[in-house]
């Protein structure tokens, strides 16, 4: 297995305005279940700490390998999520491992 994080700070003007865009990327991502071979488990979380260096919204999931992973990089169901935020983020951070057993 191995997991992938990816954490993004998303524009927004207002506090309106940035609820809009984690809401977009939280529908985007979610449609995914099911849709992608090897993707085990997907969750989005939204920041509610609101502390000054957090990110906006996570993402976790997890692939039964490597080659699933790098699959859902190219899918098209993941481009087409790619290019519905298009704009959206200000930062991304991603963190991919394999859990030690």
């Amino acid at each position: 297995m191995i997991k992938h994080i990816v954490m993004w700070n998303l524009r927004g003007d207002s506090a309106e305005a940035k609820a809009e865009a984690v809401a977009l990327l939280k529908r985007s991502f979610e449609s995914l279940r099911g849709r992608i071979p090897g993707l085990l488990h997907l969750e989005i979380g939204v920041d509610s700490s609101r502390v000054d260096y957090a990110c906006d919204v996570v993402l976790y999931s997890e692939f039964e390998s490597q080659a699933a992973l790098e699959g859902y990089a190219v899918h098209p169901e993941h481009q087409r999520v790619k290019n519905e935020l298009e704009g959206l983020r200000i930062a991304r951070h991603q963190v991919d491992y394999t859990p030690e057993i």
